[in-house]
C-alpha cells in the first residue's frame, strides 16, 4: 500500500476493554504503508520493498487485545525506519552531509545495511537510487522513531503501575528457510531473551514449554536473541521482562506472493491459545517464582 503519513497514522494502539494481564504486545515490523516519495526514490519494486516486513504479525497476535493486553503496531515499514535499532544507528555512506557525532556508525547492524534507516531489504537488495540528505534520516528519527518509542514506554509504564510488573512480547516473523546450525531443524518459533538478560529464565522456559506442548518446534535465542527493543526494555530485576517472539513465515504465508495461506486462521488460533496460557501463568505464578530467584 502506498500512502503518505500524517501524525495520526504512524502506528496503532489497540486497547483492551480492560487491562486484565501484565502483558504488552508490540509489532514494530509489520507496517505496510509505504510513503509515496520513498517508493518513487527506491530502485526496487513494491513487492521487493516488502521483503523485510513481518507480514501480518499484528493480525496473528491481535487476540492478545481480546485477552486484556494492549498492542502497539507500526504502520510505517521497517524498510523506511527500523524502530528495533538504536535511534541513531546510521551508515554515513548512505547520506549527503555529516551525521551528528553521537550517531553510532560502526555497529554490526550498520555494516550489514540494517541500521535505523536501512540500506537494504532481505536478500541484500539495495533500496535507494542515490544518497539521502542527512536531514532526511534525522527527520525520520524525530518524527517516527521517537513517537513510536514514547508510545511503547507509556504502555509499559501503565501496565507496570497497574500490576507491579510488565511483560513485553515483541512480535516478529522470520524467513521460512531458517535452519538451526548443525542440526538442520527448522524452528516454528524462536524465543529471544538476549541470553537471559531481558527476561527471567522462568519466563523464557514458560514460553518455550507452552509452544512445545502445542506441537511446535520452539528454540531459544538462536539465531535470533532479540534486538534493541528486547535489550532496551527488558529489566527483569525491576519487574520488566521482554521476550522477542519470531514465528516462521512459512507457517502462514506464501513467501513468493506474500499472500496468506489457507492455514492462516489456524495459526492465529494457536497463537491465541499460547497467549491465553502464557498470560494466565504470568498472572498467577511464574513471576513470583522469577522474582524470588532474582
Amino acid at each position: 500500500m502506498i500512502w503518505d503519513f500524517t501524525e495520526g497514522n504512524l502506528f496503532d494502539i489497540w486497547e483492551p476493554e480492560a487491562l486484565q494481564v501484565p502483558v504488552v504486545l508490540n509489532s514494530p515490523h509489520s507496517g505496510r504503508i509505504y510513503p509515496r516519495c520513498f517508493v518513487e526514490n527506491s530502485r526496487l519494486d513494491a513487492t521487493s520493498l516488502r521483503r523485510s516486513e513481518d507480514h501480518y504479525v499484528e493480525q496473528l497476535f491481535f487476540s492478545g487485545v481480546e485477552l486484556g493486553a494492549p498492542m502497539l503496531s507500526a504502520n510505517f515499514p521497517r524498510a523506511y525506519v527500523d524502530v528495533n535499532r538504536e535511534p541513531y544507528e546510521l551508515d554515513p555512506r548512505m547520506f549527503v552531509g555529516t551525521l551528528p557525532p553521537f550517531a553510532n556508525t560502526a555497529s554490526i547492524r550498520v555494516a550489514g545495511g540494517l541500521g535505523t534507516v536501512p540500506r537494504i531489504v532481505a536478500e541484500n537488495m539495495e533500496i535507494y537510487r542515490q544518497k539521502l540528505p542527512v536531514d532526511e534520516a534525522l527527520c525520520r528519527v524525530e518524527q517516527i522513531y521517537k513517537p513510536y518509542h514514547a508510545a511503547l514506554r507509556r504502555l509499559l509504564a501503565r501496565t507496570h503501575t497497574a500490576f507491579g510488573r510488565a511483560v513485553l512480547l515483541d512480535c516478529h516473523s522470520m524467513p521460512g528457510n531458517i535452519r538451526l546450525s548443525g542440526s538442520g531443524i527448522r524452528p516454528d518459533f524462536i524465543i529471544g531473551d538476549r541470553y537471559g538478560t531481558s527476561a527471567s529464565a522462568e519466563m523464557s522456559r514458560l514460553a518455550l514449554k507452552l509452544l512445545e506442548d502445542m506441537g511446535f518446534a520452539a528454540v531459544r535465542n538462536k539465531p535470533y536473541a532479540g534486538g534493541f527493543i528486547t535489550e532496551h526494555y527488558g529489566r527483569p530485576a525491576r519487574g520488566l521482562h521482554a521476550l522477542q517472539i519470531e514465528i516462521n513465515r512459512a507457517l502462514y504465508i506464501d513467501e513468493a506472493t506474500l499472500k496468506k495461506k489457507s492455514d492462516f486462521a489456524n495459526v492465529a488460533d494457536a497463537i491465541r491459545q499460547f497467549l491465553e496460557n502464557f498470560a494466565a501463568e504470568v498472572n498467577v505464578g511464574v513471576e513470583n517464582v522469577a522474582f524470588a530467584a532474582e
